[in-house]
């Protein structure tokens, strides 16, 4: 874990309420996994004063030792307000990589990814670190959202994967359904050897339990807001698998886990 300043050198309207910023970073932050997340304070005297938790979108190192760090986010409160009006050059406090990432087995040799909404942002990181694979294996992308402005990253995921499907709530892109019809159909037709998914909780909890019916491995990216994100505050708790009694925290134990790890 580190903690440094970072240089702001894009940042900019991805789609409608989603923006893409891009962060110059030294050489530490280069260790990252996929699923990994870092904190970001938006400078002194702004408000609001807690850190903010976001998944690392894309790793790309440059000629000159640093690392350039893509974060995606959505806009949904003053924090992220803020951070969107953010000028190129701006200098943000920056705290990571931080929790557990996705874990890719070497015998992994067909991957399903499902990703909804702002849970794609992960996912390209993934993706990309499975590219760089000496082994290969087929990648399967299912891409969901409200609309068609919610398709993130569609393009990037077409260029990497075998395959990607698109649905959407409303039908204005792909099928009209959500993500997890097209998901249980292929992992009938084809199973994979595992699941990883990353968007809204009640999303995540009907692939787990595809993957739970169809015993198949899966991996869970849980969202959560926290403070901390170190397991100081105990704000990020999710219940763990069994009577209820006992909870994984987010920042600490995830933000990735194995679904059978989860009671969802």
């Amino acid at each position: 874990m580190n903690q440094a300043y970072a240089e702001i050198l894009d940042n900019f309207t991805m789609a409608p309420g989603y923006h893409k910023m891009t962060l110059g970073c030294e050489t530490p932050f280069g260790a990252a996994q996929p699923g990994q997340f870092v904190m970001l304070s938006i400078g002194a005297g702004a408000t609001p004063l807690l850190r903010r938790p976001f998944s690392i979108h894309r790793m790309v190192p440059d000629a000159s030792g640093r690392v350039k760090l893509e974060i995606l986010y959505k806009v949904v409160g003053e924090g992220t307000d803020i951070m969107a009006r953010m000028p190129v050059g701006a200098m943000v406090d920056i705290l990571g990589p931080l929790g557990k990432g996705f874990i890719v087995r070497g015998h992994y040799r067909r991957i399903y990814l499902a990703a909804g909404g702002i849970g794609a942002a992960p996912m390209v990181f993934l993706l990309e670190t499975l590219r760089q694979q000496p082994e290969t294996c087929q990648c399967h992308v299912f891409l969901g959202g409200r609309s068609r402005g919610d398709l993130l990253c569609r393009e990037r995921f077409e260029q990497l994967a075998d395959q990607v499907d698109c649905t959407t709530d409303d039908g204005s892109e792909g099928a009209q359904c959500f993500l997890t019809s097209p998901l249980e159909a292929a992992v009938r037709r084809q199973p994979p050897d595992v699941i990883m998914a990353c968007g809204p909780m009640d999303m995540l909890t009907c692939v787990a339990g595809i993957a739970d019916r169809l015993d198949v491995a899966c991996q869970l990216s849980i969202e959560s807001v926290m403070a901390c994100g170190m397991g100081a505050c105990l704000g990020c708790a999710v219940p763990a698998a069994g009577d209820g009694s006992a909870y994984h925290h987010v920042c600490k134990d995830g933000p990735v886990f194995d679904a059978q790890l989860l009671k969802l």
